[in-house]
């Protein structure tokens, strides 16, 4: 059965990075690396793809609700003028059609709010996995960190020890495959991305930048009333 949306992005966010590190040391960096990163990703591109045909069809919805409501007006007015006129057919005709209309309003809004509902709920997805991408980014540093520092109390008992010096090099190893990974995906710099998708990414950071400072605002703000 296909994983859902919800739990997919679910998932990545409750999970965390230790899992991908301990494969890392038992198997090739290359590819857990890039499988974890690939799944983040591929759930934005997911979710972005799925935003977009929401908006879409909330604005074609919306844009025929509007129309609907026109054509009610309009044949309010011209029912109007055929009782002036004392033609009873054709206002019947027309009252015929604005129940057809007031039939299909309800519809029609409540498709636009549940729109806006899911709208909203897709745009959360992509805010947490954004979040979740720049944790492991910096849980990512800190065990890259470990790695060297590893390496350099591993290199200094190597000249005493000739194990010593092995895991030295095993872990030098490890942390050159790590790096190619890294510079290959864009994790460290985050520049994996290119074109809009790029684009969309330091837009959403502006955003939240500017989240953050609203919020900082309010909290001064708030303070001095007190």
């Amino acid at each position: 059965m296909k994983e859902s949306m919800s739990s997919r992005v679910g998932r990545l966010i409750a999970g965390s990075v230790n899992a991908v590190i301990d494969a890392v040391e038992n198997a090739a960096p290359e590819v857990v690396m890039e499988q974890a990163l690939r799944e983040i990703d591929g759930a934005t591109d997911e979710v972005r793809t799925e935003l977009g045909r929401v908006i879409a069809g909330k604005h074609l919805a919306n844009k025929r609700l509007v129309e609907e409501s026109r054509k009610h007006e309009a044949l309010a007015e011209q029912i109007e003028l055929a009782v002036k006129e004392g033609r009873e057919d054709l206002a019947e005709a027309a009252i015929a059609r604005q129940f057809d209309i007031e039939a299909q309003i309800p519809v029609l809004e409540s498709s636009i709010a549940d729109a806006a509902g899911k709208q909203k709920e897709l745009e959360g997805y992509i805010a947490a996995l954004s979040a979740r991408r720049r944790e492991m980014e910096a849980e990512l540093s800190q065990y890259r960190a470990a790695q060297k520092e590893a390496a350099s109390a591993a290199a200094g008992a190597g000249t005493a020890n000739p194990e010593g010096g092995a895991a030295a090099r095993k872990v030098s190893e490890a942390e050159r495959a790590f790096n190619r990974v890294m510079a290959q995906s864009g994790v460290a710099a985050g520049t994996g991305m290119s074109g809009d998708a790029s684009k969309l990414a330091e837009l959403e950071d502006l955003a939240r930048k500017n989240r953050i400072r609203e919020r900082l605002a309010q909290i001064k703000a708030n303070q001095a009333d007190d």
